[in-house]
């Protein structure tokens, strides 16, 4: 069994809101009025039984002194004539003039004709005399007064008056009549009225509603409403008619789409087949295209690495080349200085102080000679190593900080003119096994990179090289200068090919895009850049590593 939804009309939802603020309104108002007139009511009873007492109190003081009960009983009958009065005592204190509230006894009272006599009050005087108490189950009214003597001033005794409360019970009921009388017409006219404007708010929207049905159920968009004489639903009138206005023209849109859609189907199935063909044709092109550039861009990179090779080539020829000469014109004075001591031997004036000299010039060329060839060892050494490694794409184990030296090393030539200072922070005993060559070639063209561009008008720069094993199975290398960083339109392609800041004075722009390609494809890692302009740059590169180990 489905919940059904209750749903309010405005109508009945206005009639409610008014007729609740109207009826809360009436019964605070009435609730206050009735308080205050029963306040009033009360207020003044009180104030004429109190009146009352002490009048009937000073008549009375006479008749204590006199102690002349008779004469005063007679007074208090004439109190027949106040319908009001039920019963009145007067009580005597038998120690006058002593305290204000001293034992009394009864003196003299008054009962009205057909009403019950009451007990004794003598233990309430004091209590009554305070403030009038109404008695709500006997409807009545009872208060206390002393009576004074005006000479003295001393206490005869007290009056207790009882007075029926049925004025103030029928004057509290005709104003609880009225009031409530007046609630109920008031209540009349505010639903009169409510009802009244309920019609003037709820029939435009009703009219509003039937005519968004109608047009709904017949798609007629051209209709339009007619305005309200509410401002609200008049501004809504027309946001409606606009909207038909837009409907109406989309409507008639939509069926020229239509029909030029249908025109066009009659034609589609040909376009599609000439399309497709275009399309085939068109990605044979493509793939042709897309295989020359990869062919175009991996013969770039290959004489890119031939270039830097060769440029390696040049500068370890011109290395090698002084050892090998001081070793040369060393040598050539070798044999000079052996030509004279031979003839001096031959001719007999071979003398020890010549001889002397000779041993002493001898072995300081032959030293000058071993530490020379000994250089060019080293170098070529080196050079081999390197080559070796830029040209094998298999897996060796090698130390890599011997590896880092050899390449700085082979990098010599071009870097002893410089002052730039190269730091490497790495395990020398760590062996790994990996591929050299692009290892080798990556560290190149950053060294390189970071010469030509990062520390471009700087005399002195600073490059950190930090090797590590993240994990057993993976290297971490971290590659850091102080140069003048990259700027951030290029930091964005700086791995894309063709991507320089020294275009037309030598820079291919190949370098950081073949470092890309040997991290990624060659060793199967990443490469992360942080840079900003003024502040060097960090590459992050991690790659896998067959194994590790420390000898």
């Amino acid at each position: 069994m489905t919940d059904r939804v209750v749903k309010l009309s405005i109508r009945s939802l206005f009639l409610w809101a008014v007729m609740s603020i109207a009826t809360v309104s009436l019964v605070i108002s009435a609730g206050l009025s009735m308080y205050t007139q029963v306040k009033s009511y009360r207020q003044e009873i009180e104030l004429s039984i109190v009146t009352l007492a002490k009048l009937i109190g000073q008549s009375s003081a006479n008749s204590l002194i006199e102690n002349n009960a008779i004469y005063l009983e007679e007074q208090l009958n004439n109190l027949a004539f106040a319908d009001q009065i039920l019963n009145v005592h007067i009580y005597k204190s038998l120690e006058s003039y002593q305290a204000l509230d001293t034992k009394v006894v009864s003196f003299a009272s008054y009962n009205k004709a057909g009403e019950y006599l009451i007990a004794s009050k003598e233990n309430q005087l004091a209590d009554l005399a305070s403030s009038p108490q109404f008695i709500s189950e006997n409807d009545f009214l009872e208060v206390s007064e002393r009576i004074y003597d005006q000479k003295t001033g001393g206490v005869l005794g007290w009056i207790y008056i009882r007075m029926s409360a049925d004025s103030f019970n029928k004057l509290v009921g005709e104003s609880f009549l009225l009031t409530l009388s007046a609630m109920c017409v008031l209540l009349l006219l505010s639903f009169l009225l409510a009802v009244r404007f309920q019609r003037m708010v709820t029939s435009p929207i009703e009219r509003l509603a039937d005519f968004l049905q109608r047009t709904s159920r017949q798609r007629d968009y051209s209709a339009r409403i007619e305005n309200s004489s509410i401002r609200e639903l008049d501004i809504l009138s027309d946001s409606v008619n606009v909207m038909l206005v837009r409907i109406q023209e989309y409507m008639q849109k939509q069926r020229q789409a239509e029909e030029q859609h249908r025109r066009l189907n009659a034609s589609l199935e040909e376009m599609v087949n000439q399309r497709t063909m275009a399309l085939k044709s068109a990605n044979q092109e493509l793939i042709q295209t897309l295989e020359k550039l990869h062919q175009f861009q991996r013969q770039i990179v290959q004489n890119e690495k031939m270039a830097s090779l060769g440029d390696m080539v040049a500068g370890v020829a011109h290395e090698v080349n002084t050892p090998i000469g001081l070793g040369v014109t060393a040598s050539t004075m070798m044999l000079d200085r052996i030509a004279v001591i031979e003839k001096d031997f031959e001719n007999k004036t071979l003398k020890a102080s010549a001889m002397k000299r000779f041993l002493e010039e001898s072995n300081e060329n032959l030293n000058i000679i071993y530490r020379n060839l000994n250089r060019a060892a080293e170098l070529i050494s080196s050079f081999k190593q390197v080559a070796v490694d830029q040209s094998s794409e298999s897996n060796r184990t090698f130390c890599f900080a011997q590896l880092v030296n050899e390449i700085l090393l082979s990098l010599q030539p071009r870097l002893k003119k410089l002052k730039h200072n190269i730091n490497v922070n790495c395990d020398p005993t760590l062996c790994v096994e990996t591929k050299a060559g692009p290892i080798n070639q990556i560290l190149i063209n950053l060294i390189m990179n970071s010469v030509i561009h990062g520390f471009e008008n700087i005399e002195k720069g600073e490059i950190d090289i930090i090797a590590e094993l993240a994990t057993p199975e993976k290297f971490k290398l971290v590659y850091r200068d102080n140069g003048k960083g990259i700027p951030d339109d290029i930091r964005k392609r700086i791995f894309d090919p063709f991507v320089t800041t020294k275009r037309g004075q030598g820079g291919s722009g190949l370098g950081m895009h073949l470092v890309y390609n040997l991290v990624t494809q060659a060793l199967n890692g990443s490469i992360t850049l942080t840079s900003e302009e003024g502040q060097g740059v960090e590459f992050v590169i991690i790659f896998p590593i067959a194994s590790a180990k420390s000898v």
